[in-house]
C-alpha cells in the first residue's frame, strides 16, 4: 500500500476530543439538517475515479432512486494528503459523511472517537468479510467501518525468460522457486551484471514481514492490554534470515531503496521475478512509469510459495469506509456504503481486477486471470500490521525500513537490528 500521511497521535487526540460529545453533530458538510434533501459528501481515494468510476456512478444512481432529493457529491482524495485534510476538517463542524480509509490507518481514528459505530448486519456478506479488513474496523466489540476492497501481493515473472532458462512454469513449492532463481541467475547473470533473478530492494518491508509471518513470527503482540514488539523473537529472526539469504543470493541492486519504483525498474529488463501487486505487471510495460511497452504480455503471476511449505502470507492491504461521528447524515451515509459494498458492487470490483471484501466472492475471481493467484493468496488469511494505537507512529518513524536496510547492507546482524527496532517500536506503539 501507498505510504499514508501522518498526524502526531497526541495532536489527533486533541482534535477529536469534541467528537464524543458531538453525537449526531449539529452541522455537516453535506447540507446539514434532516435526513431528506440536501447533500451527502463522500470522500473516496483516487483509485475509484481511475479504476472503477462506473461503480461510483451506478451506486449514486441507485442511491438517488432510494433517496430522491439527496445529492451525492463524491470528492476524490490523494492518499498522500487525505489524512491531513481529514484531520483538519474533523476539528471543525463541516465534515464529509463517508470517508475511505486504508485498513492500516483506522485504529487511531477509532480509539479517539472519530467514527460512528455501524451495525454490521445492515451490510451484505458481513459474516464473510475478510479478517484483515473486518478486524481493522472493530474495537471493544463494536464495528466502526465497512470493508471495501483488498489487495494481495504475489509472485510476478517474465514468461519469456523462464522459457529461455528452461524453467517449466510457475513454481508451486519453495524448492521449485529456488530452482527457478538458480536457473535464471545461471542463464542471464554472467552476461548481465545488473540482472536480478529475484528483485528484492532492502527497504521493502511488506515483503520482508511476509517472511517473518511465514516463519511464525510477529511484528508485535498484545500482552495485557499493551503492545510489545517481537521482531527479535526466534521465529521473526528466522524469517528475516531467510529473506536476507535470498537478497544475498539473487538480488543485484541498491539495497538502500524501497519498492516504490518497482514497475519501472523491472521494466528495464534486468529482472526475472519480483514480488508485488498484480497491477505492477502492467506497470512494468507502461512507459509513463519507466516501463518498456515491448514487455507487454510477457508477465504472469503465481501464488508465492514460502519457506514453510505454505504460501507466503501476503500483507492484505485494502480500504474501508467510515462515517465520521460529526456527520449529520449518518443513516444516509451508511445506506450509501451499503450499496457501494454489496454483492453487486463487489462483482463490479472483481471485473475491474480488484479483490472483493469477503471470502465468499474470492471464488468468483477467475483462477486463470492475472488476479487469480492474488485471490488464492488472500484466501490464506494473509496478515495485517498491528491494530495498535501508535502504529502510525511506527510507520512515520521508518523503523522497519531502516532496520531492513541495515540488515540488507550487512551493517548489522539480524539479531542486533531487530533488538534495536524492538526498542524503538516499544517506545511509540502504545501512544494514542
Amino acid at each position: 500500500m501507498t505510504t499514508r500521511p501522518f498526524i502526531r497521535p497526541a495532536v489527533l487526540a486533541l482534535l477529536l476530543l469534541p467528537l464524543a460529545a458531538a453525537g449526531c453533530g449539529s452541522g455537516s458538510g453535506s447540507g446539514g439538517g434532516s435526513e431528506s434533501g440536501g447533500k451527502l459528501t463522500v470522500w473516496l481515494a483516487v483509485d475509484a475515479q481511475e479504476s472503477w468510476p462506473q461503480l461510483v456512478q451506478s451506486t449514486n444512481d441507485r442511491f438517488a432512486k432510494a433517496h430522491p432529493g439527496v445529492k451525492v457529491e463524491v470528492q476524490y482524495q490523494q492518499w498522500t494528503t487525505k489524512n491531513q485534510k481529514l484531520d483538519a476538517v474533523l476539528a471543525g463542524k463541516n465534515v464529509p459523511d463517508v470517508v475511505e480509509m486504508g485498513n492500516s490507518e483506522t485504529t487511531n481514528y477509532i480509539v479517539n472517537g472519530a467514527f460512528s459505530a455501524l451495525d454490521p448486519a445492515r451490510f451484505d456478506q458481513s459474516d464473510a468479510w475478510l479478517p484483515a479488513l473486518a478486524d481493522a474496523c472493530r474495537n471493544d466489540g463494536r464495528t466502526y467501518c465497512v470493508p471495501y476492497y483488498v489487495g494481495a501481493r504475489v509472485g510476478i515473472y517474465r514468461t519469456d525468460l523462464f522459457t529461455r532458462a528452461g524453467v517449466p512454469g510457475a513454481p508451486k513449492t519453495y524448492p521449485e522457486l529456488i530452482s527457478a532463481f538458480d536457473k535464471l541467475k545461471n542463464t542471464f547473470g554472467a552476461a548481465d551484471p545488473n540482472f536480478s533473478a529475484f528483485y528484492m530492494p532492502g527497504r521493502y518491508w511488506y515483503a520482508a514481514m511476509a517472511f517473518v509471518k511465514d516463519a511464525g513470527g510477529e511484528i508485535a503482540v498484545k500482552d495485557g492490554g499493551r503492545w510489545k514488539s517481537s521482531l527479535s523473537s526466534p521465529a521473526s529472526v528466522a524469517g528475516l534470515t531467510e529473506w536476507k539469504r535470498l537478497i544475498d543470493s539473487y538480488y543485484v541492486g541498491d539495497r538502500s531503496k524501497d519498492n516504490g519504483d518497482q514497475p519501472g525498474v523491472v521494466g528495464q529488463g534486468h529482472v526475472g521475478v519480483f514480488y508485488g501487486n498484480t497491477w505492477e505487471a502492467d506497470g512494468a510495460a507502461d512507459p509513463t512509469v519507466g516501463g518498456d511497452p515491448k514487455l507487454k504480455d510477457e508477465f504472469a503471476t503465481f501464488p508465492f510459495p514460502g519457506p514453510s511449505g505454505k504460501l507466503l502470507p501476503p500483507f492484505l492491504g485494502g480500504s474501508t469506509l467510515a462515517v465520521p461521528a460529526k456527520s449529520a447524515r449518518k443513516d444516509l451515509a451508511a445506506d450509501w456504503i451499503r450499496m457501494f459494498t454489496d454483492r453487486e458492487s463487489q462483482q463490479a470490483l472483481i471485473a475491474a481486477n480488484t479483490l472483493p471484501n469477503n471470502t465468499a466472492q474470492l471464488a468468483e475471481v477467475a483462477a486463470g486471470g492475472i488476479n487469480g493467484p492474488a485471490a488464492q493468496a488472500a484466501a490464506t488469511g494473509g496478515w495485517m500490521t498491528p491494530f495498535a494505537p501508535g502504529w502510525t507512529s511506527v510507520e512515520k518513524s521508518n523503523i522497519l525500513p531502516e532496520m531492513l536496510e541495515r540488515i540488507a547492507n550487512g551493517k548489522a546482524s539480524v539479531q542486533d537490528a531487530t533488538r534495536d527496532a524492538d526498542k524503538r517500536i516499544d517506545a511509540v506503539i502504545n501512544e494514542r
